[in-house]
């Protein structure tokens, strides 16, 4: 058995069966193909004609089956009533075709495990037989694999400039062959792309803010699928999230404001200051990526070092709302509170008072876009959930399908 996190549902696909001989796609006349388990051979002469031949894709006792192998079966001379594929680790769904002549699986195979698969098929003369045949497919390391996280989490509630995050623990080589299993969908529904950041990072959005109220289901299907450079996906991951009201914080480092809308509607103007000289201020859209009640601000962390005069180190900032990786935040700076409104003071933050900080504090989310303006210095795209600020037709080019 492969080294490998537990999976979540079956997963996997096959297909081997018989009915007078099995044999592979590769091959019409595998050696010892034509004797499956089942067979019967005190069978009369009219039992064994006319022939049936059923042609698989997996040959009767493989022991290392690729887990990306399409798994199917074929009747030569006849039909298929129903293919059953099971494991330790479950079935494997699958489908008779129209003509009654094939069977394809609509699942994948899970690594390092032991299939039983057993056919019926019926003859031309309507003559019903049953085969049993079971494989093994290969063993994979967790070196071989790589899993998904997703983001947001399931069942959370989010502003409408989140997107969805993939962060897988190896890299993705193979983008498009993972891309054609991963799926976005919402209600009320939304075009928009996926957009790989790197090998192991793949974000979605819609092509404008989500709508309040969405609610959004995520599918994740890269269980098995080959990720490239022996690689495959270790395990599919399905969730749903919800999207509430529509916050947009308008921020206006010349005029030293911060506008507060909700569902389109302004509710308070708050002074504020941001980035002074040599530590301006991103202009951009900019999404809260995570918040914090009390937080240890230390300039080290952005590239001051201790000994500068424009070192800091505070252990208990309120309020603090991130909207950059690196290092810009929304946060009560009382310090500074005869500047708000008038002058940027701060080290590229936003500052506010610990009053109106609490209050914006309490009721936004993760997912809540905050747009900024009047500063010569771009946000990017990397820079945190940057993905806002190109074009969505800038945008959906970093697609692997596009």
């Amino acid at each position: 058995m492969s080294q490998s996190r537990p999976r979540s549902g079956a997963a996997a696909a096959l297909a081997l069966t018989a009915a007078l001989t099995l044999s592979a796609c590769q091959s019409n006349d595998l050696p010892g193909a034509s004797a499956l388990a089942g067979d019967d051979p005190t069978a009369t002469a009219s039992e064994k004609a006319p022939a049936l031949r059923l042609v698989s894709s997996v040959e009767k006792g493989a022991t290392d089956v690729p887990v990306d192998r399409e798994l199917s079966v074929e009747a030569k001379g006849g039909s298929i009533d129903s293919v059953a594929v099971s494991s330790p680790a479950g079935k494997i769904p699958g489908q008779v075709q129209a003509d009654g002549a094939r069977w394809v699986a609509t699942g994948r195979l899970e690594p390092g495990t032991a299939y039983t698969m057993k056919t019926v098929a019926r003859k031309a003369d309507g003559t019903q037989v049953s085969r049993t045949a079971r494989f093994r497919t290969q063993d994979l390391t967790l070196d071989e694999q790589t899993y998904p996280s997703v983001a947001p989490l399931a069942g959370e509630t989010v502003g409408v400039g989140m997107p969805v995050i993939v962060t897988f623990d190896l890299p993705v080589t193979d983008k498009a062959a993972f891309e054609k299993h991963m799926d976005v969908t919402s209600s009320p529904s939304q075009p928009g792309a996926w957009h790989w950041i790197s090998d192991t990072e793949a974000h979605w959005r819609p092509k404008s803010y989500w709508k309040a109220g969405a609610d959004v289901h995520v599918d994740i299907d890269v269980n098995s699928v080959p990720a490239g450079h022996g690689i495959y996906g270790q395990e599919s991951r399905e969730l749903d999230f919800h999207v509430g009201d529509a916050h947009v914080y308008r921020v206006n480092a010349q005029t030293h404001q911060l506008q507060v809308f909700s569902n389109g509607k302004l509710l308070r103007t708050l002074p504020t200051t941001t980035g002074k000289p040599g530590f301006t201020t991103r202009s951009g859209v900019k999404v809260i990526i995570e918040k914090f009640p009390v937080k240890r601000m230390n300039s080290e962390t952005v590239g001051i070092p201790a000994d500068s005069s424009e070192a800091y180190d505070i252990d208990d900032v309120q309020w603090a709302m991130r909207v950059t990786y690196s290092g810009e935040f929304i946060h009560a700076a009382p310090w500074s509170v005869a500047s708000q409104g008038h002058a940027n003071v701060s080290h590229g933050c936003t500052g506010l008072s610990t009053a109106d900080a609490g209050w914006l504090y309490a009721m936004s989310r993760r997912g809540d876009v905050v747009e900024y303006t009047g500063t010569d210095k771009p946000m990017t795209l990397t820079n945190g959930y940057g993905d806002w600020n190109e074009s969505f037709q800038q945008y959906r080019q970093g697609s692997a399908l596009s």
